[in-house]
């Protein structure tokens, strides 16, 4: 698989990265789950890069090797997501009474059914 060309080598300048605050930090660090054993790598580092990508809607791969390695930042993302972290931070979140946002995940981050493009299609046109 060739990487898209726009991507080569791009020089990413630090003050174009998106970093978690401490005082934003100290607000989500209840939510984190427990480490057990081996340390896990910066939850600041990973978090904001796992912001990073969603916010300006990049592959993975295509992470600023700032955030650490691309796997990294996808694992601990699968994996808080299936474990309901990031559901429990904006709950957490929403009831201290912030301001009222919607939220809305790409597509791109969702898996599909490999039919589901053609779902509804029937030949002579959509519904025909």
């Amino acid at each position: 698989m060739q990487r898209d060309s726009r991507f080569e080598n791009r020089a990413v300048n630090m003050s174009d990265l998106f970093w978690l605050t401490d005082a934003q930090m100290a607000r989500l660090e209840p939510f984190f789950p427990k480490s057990h054993g081996k340390p896990r790598v910066d939850d600041r580092r990973v978090l904001s890069g796992i912001i990073f990508i969603n916010r300006n809607g990049l592959r993975w791969r295509d992470a600023p090797a700032a955030y650490g390695p691309h796997k990294t930042l996808y694992n601990r993302w699968k994996r808080w997501s299936d474990k309901g972290v990031f559901a429990r931070m904006m709950a957490g979140l929403a009831a201290e009474h912030g301001e009222q946002k919607t939220v809305m995940t790409d597509a791109t981050y969702l898996k599909a059914h490999r039919t589901a493009t053609s779902l509804g299609v029937k030949k002579g046109g959509v519904d025909a």
